[in-house]
């Protein structure tokens, strides 16, 4: 042996960032050692929110959403990417249709989307710029400019201080206060005035934990840092990481393009043509976040979101080797064991199964129901998802088949049985006399996997986002209607698209309307 140490390839991964304005892919080798190397990236602008972020996604942009996730799919197949984790931030969580487009991805382009909340995408960046570049040893502040929204981090090397999620994206801002071009000068006070207004809590952040450098992230920052660049004759070859200019240069910079129109920036060297229209409401935040913080430098990070997915993947990959934790019941044990061979959507899974058992048990009584049907829903919730394992398309009867193989101990067949059923009819159809498996079923399972699947449905639906957004939930019912209220984290949209969709099973078996609706108040982890 010569004595060399080579690293192990775990996994080639694919990580895709779903902006507001771009799409951002990056595929790495992930080594048994901790660390990645980058094989590929690629970047696709799409400009999801060209009716402003909140509304409803546009035919032509989901078409270009769908159209650009196919050429990352293609690209991430073709570099032999054994998995492919995709999240999407502001722009597809608030719109109204954006269930619609998270659908219409799995069905026609088979990528899973996870739509997280602005809290998580803030700690995801704040990871990244903390792993790709040298920090100094005071806090920074971290920004990273979208199209939706705006992600701010007081970090050091070590740890954060402070994450928010802003909505004040460049789009976002665009849509709400900029209709003149050039942009007139009570546009640029009408956005201060609001950026004053919005960033009261990372102000006093800064002050407490007060650090000279500004660290800028993803489009934006890059197109200024590289503007800036060109017009010093200065610009990077390679990469604009570390790249770093004062706060003087901005000015500068600033005071040259602000009153630029459209086609005046269209010469800019460094500009994103498709940045153009929104390149004054990014100006306009950066000198503001500048002058009132007083910050004197600031350096440019090429890691963001992306590469934040792939660190948080690899640190749960690493933690799943641990051995799993000794079980003393065989039912539940010879379930983990299963659910561990497939890996499964772990934080999805549980909490689906939290929900689906706050629903029960408000029903359990009404709808005469067992402890033994509790424990076979929450097993079901487990298991709901692992068909993934085989395949996204129909995954749902491919989780039917793994249940109903898996030589299940401590259970007996009318259990298993029961089990699959419920999980195969966690979404799409509900069960009908003519789907086999349902149909072997005696008349008072039948009636036990219909109960089950209609709350597994509801509960799976709440976690639509696969990210946790509901925090808890308050059930109401009447003779007529049984009102769910949701406490989420971040806007909770996708959540009630996604539950109220499957709520005909719930409702058949309940015999009442099913209404979801938004709770006032915060709520805590259910």
């Amino acid at each position: 042996m010569d004595g060399t140490y080579t690293k192990k390839v775990l996994k080639r991964v694919a990580a895709i960032d779903l902006g507001t304005n771009s799409f951002h892919a990056v595929i790495v080798d992930i080594f048994s050692d901790g660390s990645f190397y980058t094989v590929d990236k690629l970047k696709e602008m799409v400009l999801l929110a060209e009716k402003g972020v909140g509304n409803s996604l546009s035919a032509d942009a989901m078409d270009r959403a769908v159209d650009a996730l196919k050429k990352i799919k293609t690209l991430s197949e073709h570099q032999g990417a054994e998995q492919i984790l995709a999240y999407a931030t502001s722009a597809i969580r608030e719109a109204k249709n954006g269930g619609e487009l998270v659908q219409r991805v799995i069905d026609e382009v088979g990528i899973k989307i996870t739509a997280i909340p602005g809290r998580v995408e803030a700690e995801l960046i704040g990871l990244a710029v903390q792993h790709g570049i040298q920090m100094p040893q005071k806090p920074s502040l971290i920004m990273d400019i979208g199209g939706g929204s705006v992600e701010f981090i007081l970090a050091d090397k070590e740890k954060f201080y402070h994450l928010s999620s802003k909505k004040l994206g460049v789009a976002r801002m665009t849509a709400s206060f900029v209709d003149q071009d050039p942009i007139s000068n009570k546009e640029i006070k009408n956005l201060q005035d609001h950026f004053h207004e919005k960033l009261a809590d990372v102000a006093q952040a800064f002050a407490i934990h007060r650090g000279s450098i500004l660290i800028g992230s993803s489009g934006t920052m890059e197109n200024i840092g590289l503007m800036i660049s060109h017009m010093q004759n200065r610009s990077p070859n390679l990469s604009v990481n570390e790249l770093k200019f004062t706060a003087k240069d901005f000015f500068v910079f600033y005071d040259k393009v602000i009153m630029m129109d459209f086609n005046e920036r269209t010469k800019l060297v460094g500009l994103d043509e498709k940045r153009n229209n929104l390149l004054p409401a990014g100006l306009v935040l950066v000198h503001y976040v500048l002058k009132t913080f007083g910050i004197k430098e600031i350096k440019l990070s090429a890691q963001a979101l992306r590469e934040g997915i792939i660190l948080r993947y690899l640190k749960e990959e690493l933690d799943d080797l641990r051995e799993m934790e000794f079980i003393d019941d065989p039912r539940r044990r010879s379930v983990m064991e299963l659910v561990h061979k497939c890996d499964w959507h772990e934080r999805h899974s549980r909490h689906v199964a939290a929900l689906a058992l706050r629903i029960f048990d408000t029903f359990k009584i009404e709808l005469k129901l067992t402890s033994v049907d509790r424990e076979l829903l929450e097993y079901a919730a487990f298991m709901h998802d692992i068909g993934y394992y085989i395949s996204h398309r129909k995954h749902h009867k491919h989780s039917l088949y793994i249940i109903r193989n898996a030589d299940l101990r401590g259970f007996n067949e009318n259990e298993i049985e029961i089990m699959a059923n419920v999980a195969r009819y966690h979404r799409r159809s509900i069960p009908k006399a003519r789907h086999p498996q349902y149909h072997s079923l005696d008349k008072v399972d039948k009636d036990r996997v219909k109960k089950l699947s209609g709350i597994l449905r509801i509960a799976d639906g709440l976690d639509r986002s696969h990210y946790q957004n509901v925090r808890s939930i308050d059930i109401e019912k009447d003779a007529k209607k049984v009102t769910i209220r949701i406490t989420t984290e971040a806007d909770p949209q996708l959540e009630i698209w996604g539950a109220m969709r499957k709520n005909l099973l719930f409702e058949q078996i309940t015999r009442r309307k099913l209404v979801i609706e938004e709770a006032a108040t915060q709520g805590v982890l259910v």
